[in-house]
């Protein structure tokens, strides 16, 4: 190998630390916008988030069904021509996944589309033993779609055979795990599963928990957080870092949790309740920022614009 003189290293060492000291870095927190337009038309409410990783944002409406996209770079976003939404009135959970397929629910029904707003597959799901679904939130893995419905205490779940997608079937009725507690009350909503697949994270509002499932036997049990009541609305799983939002019976924000290796117990260690938050719903997180919806739904329609804050993640260097 060649050997470069000792001066001419230094001076060009000195020439790059100059040039990264004075440069800023990619896409960091000072460059982006603190407040995304998702719509300025009276009575959108948003409800979902996803952003994927190349920075695309796709953001639900609870108002009108419609999706909406942008970039984290630009603080507007424009509708999303998803084909096939136009009789649901009513959009929730939104996701994408490896693909950069969007999946989202509202109503009875479940809708694939590709990046393009082409629509990829629709599934309508059964009514459950309290009577019509209304589906709120879902989670992609490698071979499922997993929903949980606000009108039910059921999980439904769609299999994923490359790009095709099962039909959308009642999976688990969660009742039996705290059979003592009204039915009508469970108010499932946010659902996340670990990298592999076989664990699910499912809160519910009604009994103010979340309740950890294993998909290959279905065993439920609640997540131990100590003495926290923990009745989330979306959250976000990395690693073993859980980030939830509240809205009911607790300060509104997003609050995290440190859990275990096998997601049975965990510690709340930030709780994030002054940011600019408006009924937050849900939230997404890419680089070291989280994205949070605010809903207004607590006073619909709600006053223009509907937004999403972007606020800084405490644990952006903690071990995932």
């Amino acid at each position: 190998m060649r050997r470069i003189p000792v001066r001419t290293a230094c001076l060009a060492a000195t020439l790059l630390l100059t040039t990264l000291a004075g440069a800023p870095g990619p896409a960091s927190a000072r460059d982006l916008p603190d407040t995304y337009v998702v719509s300025r038309a009276p009575g959108v409410l948003p409800e979902g988030i996803a952003v994927t990783p190349d920075g695309t944002l796709y953001v639900s409406s609870d108002g009108r069904g419609t999706l909406y996209r942008g970039r984290i770079g630009d603080p507007e976003l424009k509708p999303f021509p998803a084909r096939g939404l136009e009789n649901r009135p009513s959009s929730l959970g939104v996701h994408t996944d490896r693909r950069g397929r969007v999946f989202s629910v509202g109503g009875a029904s479940l809708t694939v589309h590709d990046r393009h707003g082409r629509l990829l597959a629709a599934r309508t799901a059964r009514g459950g033993p309290l009577g019509a679904p209304r589906l709120n939130d879902l989670v992609v893995t490698e071979d499922a779609v997993y929903v949980t419905d606000w009108a039910n205490p059921v999980i439904h779940r769609a299999e994923i055979r490359g790009s095709s997608l099962g039909p959308l079937e009642p999976w688990l009725d969660i009742r039996a795990a705290f059979p003592q507690f009204p039915a009508q009350y469970w108010l499932l909503n946010g659902i996340v599963a670990d990298a592999s697949g076989s664990t699910l994270l499912v809160a519910s509002n009604g009994t103010e928990a979340v309740w950890r499932v294993d998909t290959a036997d279905k065993e439920v049990g609640r997540l131990d957080l100590g003495d926290q009541s923990f009745g989330p609305d979306g959250m976000v799983l990395r690693g073993r870092t859980l980030y939830a939002v509240l809205n009911y019976g607790a300060p509104h924000g997003v609050y995290i949790a440190r859990l275990d290796e096998e997601l049975r117990t965990g510690t709340v260690t930030h709780r994030l309740t002054d940011g600019p938050f408006d009924l937050p719903t849900t939230l997404a997180r890419h680089g070291c920022r989280l994205y949070v919806v605010n809903s207004q739904l607590d006073e619909p329609p709600g006053r223009p614009p509907y937004t999403v804050s972007a606020v800084d993640d405490p644990t952006c260097h903690d071990t995932p």
